[in-house]
């Protein structure tokens, strides 16, 4: 099956711009849906990309979004739930409707992003909804050729882990840290993004199912701790047992942002590390955490992201030319 035009959801996210960014320099036609095309402007700039707004809880607008793609990317998640927005129709019920429609509209090719730790025994509703999610999609492996990633904790210049704790390590005196022993296995968006577009042809990842993780496994800790020697700040790190965790994450709820949930202290009750390394067929070789980190927290500015796809757009063309 060749692919040509490919169709992502969640495309104007911190790894769905990665993505998109890839894709366009590997020549294809990409289709981001959004449902503000103001918050995907930076992709715009890339010569093959055409941004559509589109309302993707609505089945006949995602149907039309979706018409004419040769394969589908969902990239939509959330770590929090809200009265509007819940892990059971983000996680489980989304992923099903978009198979449907691929399905009803003969494209064969999905990629599915889940998470590392996915499980129905998990001990999170984020992580229960994750592995729904994947069982739905199970129900259409004779129907489509579908890959699914299950990262750990993906970080990059825009990311929103190793971002925060530079915050609190810049504007606080100490860092009160639940959950402080829970492990990661922290992976680079740039090598998260190079799994998809290369498996995005490549059948022998058809009905398959990858973990992602980076060559490190850190305590949360000591991750922390890496941030403050980044930055050369260094502040008292007191770490909370489980019940000062969640105590703190229900304060957290109350806050107008949430910063953290009594179910994303849940979630850490796992370790979010794999000991495989990735899969040879996806072809990437996880890149040090210690190699990216120190040039973006350190140089870290609000044009940043805009002033990358500028360049990487102006990369795409010259290569055309």
């Amino acid at each position: 099956m060749t692919v040509k035009t490919v169709c992502i959801l969640g495309g104007a996210g911190f790894v769905g711009s990665s993505i998109v960014a890839k894709l366009d320099a590997a020549g294809y036609q990409i289709k981001v849906l959004s449902r503000r095309r103001e918050a995907s402007k930076h992709l715009i700039l890339l010569p093959n990309v055409q941004v559509v707004e589109c309302d993707v809880m609505n089945n006949h607008a995602l149907k039309d979004a979706l018409a004419g793609a040769d394969a589908v990317i969902n990239l939509i998640g959330i770590l929090h739930e809200s009265r509007k927005v819940t892990f059971e129709e983000m996680h489980h019920q989304l992923p099903r409707r978009v198979a449907q429609v691929c399905e009803s509209l003969g494209i064969e090719r999905l990629i599915h992003m889940s998470a590392l730790q996915a499980s129905s025994q998990a001990p999170s509703q984020y992580l229960m909804s994750k592995a729904k999610g994947e069982a739905a999609l199970s129900d259409f492996n004779k129907k489509l050729n579908i890959t699914i990633f299950k990262p750990s904790v993906i970080f990059g210049r825009n990311d929103s882990f190793l971002n925060l704790f530079a915050n609190l390590v810049r504007y606080l005196p100490v860092v009160a840290l639940a959950k402080p022993n829970a492990q990661f296995q922290p992976i680079w968006v740039e090598d998260v993004a190079s799994c998809f577009v290369n498996a995005l042809e490549n059948t022998d990842t058809y009905d398959k199912s990858y973990e992602l993780g980076g060559p490190t496994i850190y305590t949360l800790r000591a991750l922390v701790q890496k941030v403050m020697d980044i930055l050369g700040k260094q502040r008292p790190i007191i770490g909370l047992n489980d019940s000062l965790s969640m105590a703190q994450a229900f304060a957290m709820e109350l806050l107008p942002i949430k910063l953290m949930t009594r179910d994303n202290v849940k979630s850490m009750a796992l370790d979010s590390v794999t000991r495989l390394p990735i899969a040879p067929v996806l072809n990437v070789i996880p890149t040090p955490l210690e190699a990216v980190v120190p040039e973006y927290l350190m140089n870290d500015t609000p044009r940043g992201a805009y002033d990358g796809f500028r360049s990487a757009a102006g990369r795409a063309i010259n290569a055309r030319r």
